[in-house]
């Protein structure tokens, strides 16, 4: 596998971990902290989310810079980090790379 393949495949990689962890916070921590006074679920999951959207962003760029990618890529990546689910659109995407 080429050195830019890898780069691809590890940036899908980032997109669904940042995926999941952005449902998780949004459809178990926020709940367990709001309804049933959990706050701790929220400050692990939102710390690890953050970890990984900070990670899909420096991948994102890296990718953008070595791949020459249009504009239009690079916004519907950074775009797909804030809504649920299209992280896993987004590695589909980059898998027909």
């Amino acid at each position: 596998m080429e050195k830019s393949s890898k780069l691809i495949k590890h940036f899908g990689t980032i997109a669904v971990m940042e995926g999941w962890s952005f449902i998780i916070l949004l459809l178990i921590a926020m709940p367990l902290k709001y309804f049933l006074g959990f706050p701790l679920a929220v400050k692990y999951v939102g710390w690890a989310h953050g970890v990984l959207f900070v990670a899909y962003m420096i991948m994102l760029l890296r990718c953008a810079i070595e791949h020459s990618w249009h504009l239009r890529m690079i916004a519907w990546a950074f775009v797909a980090a804030f809504i649920p689910f299209a992280t896993f659109a987004l590695d589909k995407q980059l898998k027909r790379m």
